[in-house]
């Protein structure tokens, strides 16, 4: 039934993605293309969605729209590979395994929360099931297409991402109740008792669906559990995953765990000790996913190091910076041009933490994340350079349609919590 609906849902948005996809042409700017360096003076053509060309002197396609972006920069869409925006609820905080949550299935595309952080260049986000459970749900990646059907937030065709947690999160939550995992020791059962059981679970299929392909005759399937489809589909790696972790034990300890269970492992957020191990995450390939300089709000938290994203840089890791956060979300330009304060890494490198090197964490590279012929036409345009702590965003758009204009739009900011 859950691959049925999964197959259905997939269709539908393969039937809707291109819909709003319009033709736009971008003139004037300096275009920060991440991967092809800057062009003064440059113009992006944008058509049925794609971008069809970029350039200093390229020809206007006629009937196509013009908007004059003179003196103003022009980047890719900016991406957050970690935000819970966009969802009516984040964690289903009754197990501390429940892989059989999707997060498409709490999608509010009509959330105020869209609308805002596309106020700040954002394109893209995945958004996830919370840190509550040692195994949550699975996370969905979007455009934020506000107040569009689900179907055409969903980014078809990309695998979408289990959820894991480590440390304090799962053990307090569930040691609070008299249950495991109450201990880090009881995080690590847990997860491992659950891929075991996903193991036997898939090898009862797999020998049903041997015996059927051999046209053995009067078979019984094995009992559906969707807790154990989900799992089986990570071990099949129709899934990938991203974990919360932020202790350097505890990073090793993922990497190594996946690495017995030969899952994909693609983000680990958060990530506070990361530069404690960065070798280790460099030879797993593993992308840094988290923050420039919050720090020492939890027990985990309290040796967060905003210098250690050079020695992440220089080991050779990917960093991405992601928000965690229904404010910050719209800020994530400036989270980037804090980078440049402490460290030595270039401005470019600096923005593909919030553009390409996001992109990749999520599967998407080839289609999001810079601005190249063929990629989906998602740009971000600034009054100032997107790393001048007094520019603003004044346009955000996707696929060739714009989705937040700052001359006609009255944004109200309002607090949130971490």
């Amino acid at each position: 039934m859950r691959n049925r609906l999964i197959v259905t849902l997939s269709i539908l948005i393969m039937l809707t993605s291109n819909l709003g996809a319009q033709d736009l042409v971008l003139k004037g700017g300096t275009i920060l293309t991440i991967t092809q360096g800057t062009i003064e003076k440059g113009m992006i053509v944008i058509q049925n969605g794609k971008i069809t060309a970029v350039g200093a002197d390229i020809k206007i396609p006629s009937g196509v729209k013009v908007v004059d972006v003179t003196g103003k920069y022009v980047m890719p869409g900016i991406i957050d590979s970690h935000s819970h925006i966009a969802l009516t609820d984040i964690n289903e905080a009754t197990d501390p395994v429940t892989p059989q949550i999707w997060m498409w299935e709490a999608l509010e595309p009509g959330s105020d929360s869209i609308k805002k952080t596309l106020a700040g260049g954002v394109t893209t986000v995945k958004t996830m099931h919370g840190s509550a459970n040692v195994i949550g749900g699975v996370n969905v990646s979007i455009k934020l297409k506000y107040d569009r059907s689900i179907e055409e937030l969903i980014i078809p065709g990309v695998r979408q991402q289990l959820k894991m947690a480590l440390g304090e999160n799962p053990k307090r939550l569930y040691g609070s109740k008299g249950r495991s995992p109450s201990t880090r020791m009881g995080n690590a059962f847990v997860a491992r008792k659950a891929f075991i059981e996903a193991q036997e679970y898939k090898a009862k299929w797999d020998k049903y669906e041997k015996d059927k392909a051999a046209g053995k005759k009067d078979l019984t399937p094995p009992k559906k559990d969707l807790k154990m489809e989900t799992l089986k589909m990570t071990l099949e790696k129709k899934l990938s995953i991203d974990c919360h972790a932020y202790r350097a034990d505890e990073i090793v300890w993922i990497i190594h765990f996946c690495e017995e269970f030969g899952l994909d492992l693609l983000q680990l957020s958060h990530c506070i000790d990361g530069y404690k191990v960065a070798d280790v995450m460099a030879e797993a390939g593993v992308f840094y996913g988290g923050w420039v300089d919050w720090w020492g709000f939890k027990e985990e938290a309290y040796d967060g190091c905003p210098y250690g994203l050079q020695i992440l840089y220089d080991a050779g890791v990917k960093i991405v910076l992601n928000s965690d956060s229904p404010v910050e979300g719209r800020y994530l330009f400036r989270s980037a041009a804090k980078v440049l304060k402490y460290t030595e890494i270039p401005e470019n490198e600096a923005l593909k933490m919030i553009t390409l090197n996001a992109a990749e964490s999520m599967e998407l590279g080839d289609r999001i994340g810079s601005l190249e012929v063929g990629k989906d036409g998602d740009v971000a345009v600034f009054d100032k350079h997107p790393l001048d702590t007094t520019t603003k965003c004044l346009l955000t758009v996707i696929e060739g349609e714009v989705f937040f204009d700052y001359a006609q739009e009255s944004i109200t900011v309002k607090g949130g919590d971490r």
